[in-house]
């Protein structure tokens, strides 16, 4: 399949080289001219625009940083609209709110062009095995169309409903997250405060009602789970600025509508603590570093 591929950052080039190994053919767009570099010696073509790489494809992917770069991409003179097909399907892959999801789909259908939503979850380390989940915005139809090409980069692809939708499941979830890892790292700190072995505390959290995600597999503490960034100094993994940057959309999307998330707000303001401290790079668990005593 001739797939129009935009935005190859740490997240969209290794869904891209999935792609081009499952053996489909890529036209790449992206500012990074290594990564571009690198993808078309996998076999990908480079193409100077949006529009250019969406002329004659069979699908279009996206996976950008936000929403401005969303509605640019896709609406501006250059840009996606300005060379797909009418009847081309298309998936926007990006975070970003979603009225700009809808309002960017809106546009493309009065051209003819299914568009969906699909975030997703799993980091650049699921992006990068092909286990990655995501979480669709799209009618029956266009998802049925999809399914097929989604499975090569990803293990669970969900329908979540209508286009918007797959924004909506992607802000709530991180919005539990980043409250859940406080959570965590508040009992983990005060534990160590009081004196308990931490990994006997993180035993008995994960075999008692505290159990979570964040405890069990991400745990904040180094050295409890050998495998989380925790346990490398905060590297890879989940960025808290992106961590950041999602709980933004969380709290604007409640404050349109009117819902409170009092707790959220709360994580949004320790992460952003943590951005301005100089850690917004390390991986999001590092704000347990809000509660340890300087080491």
């Amino acid at each position: 399949m001739k797939i129009a591929f935009i935005g190859l950052g740490n997240m969209g080039a290794p869904m891209a080289r999935n792609l081009i190994k499952a053996g489909h053919s890529l036209r790449l767009v992206d500012l990074n001219k290594a990564v571009l570099a690198e993808l078309e010696q996998l076999g990908g073509s480079i193409s100077a625009s949006a529009r250019e790489a969406a002329q004659d494809a069979e699908l279009v992917i996206t996976m950008l940083p936000a929403a401005v770069h969303v509605r640019s991409v896709w609406l501006g003179e250059d840009g996606v609209l300005a060379g797909i097909a009418k009847g081309v399907p298309a998936v926007d892959c990006s975070t970003i709110d979603p009225q700009t999801a809808r309002d960017v789909a809106a546009a493309a259908a009065k051209q003819g062009v299914a568009m969906a939503d699909a975030p997703v979850s799993g980091g650049t380390g699921g992006a990068a095995a092909g286990t990655l989940t995501f979480m669709v915005g799209a009618t029956p139809e266009l998802f049925a169309t999809l399914q097929p090409v989604l499975a090569q980069m990803g293990r669970n692809i969900v329908h979540c409903g209508e286009v918007g939708t797959g924004q909506i499941a992607k802000i709530c979830n991180n919005l539990l997250l980043a409250i859940s890892m406080v959570g965590v790292s508040e009992a983990m700190a005060l534990g160590d405060a009081l004196g308990i072995d931490t990994t006997v505390l993180a035993g008995i959290i994960n075999s008692s009602t505290g159990r979570c995600w964040s405890s069990e597999m991400y745990n904040p503490w180094p050295g409890i789970v050998e495998t989380a960034p925790a346990s490398r100094g905060y590297t890879g993994g989940f960025g808290a600025e992106l961590m950041l940057k999602d709980l933004g959309l969380a709290t604007e999307a409640a404050r349109q509508a009117h819902q409170p998330v009092m707790l959220g707000a709360v994580a949004q303001q320790l992460y952003q603590a943590m951005s301005q401290r100089g850690e917004g790079g390390k991986d999001f668990s590092a704000i347990i570093n809000s509660y340890r005593k300087p080491q």
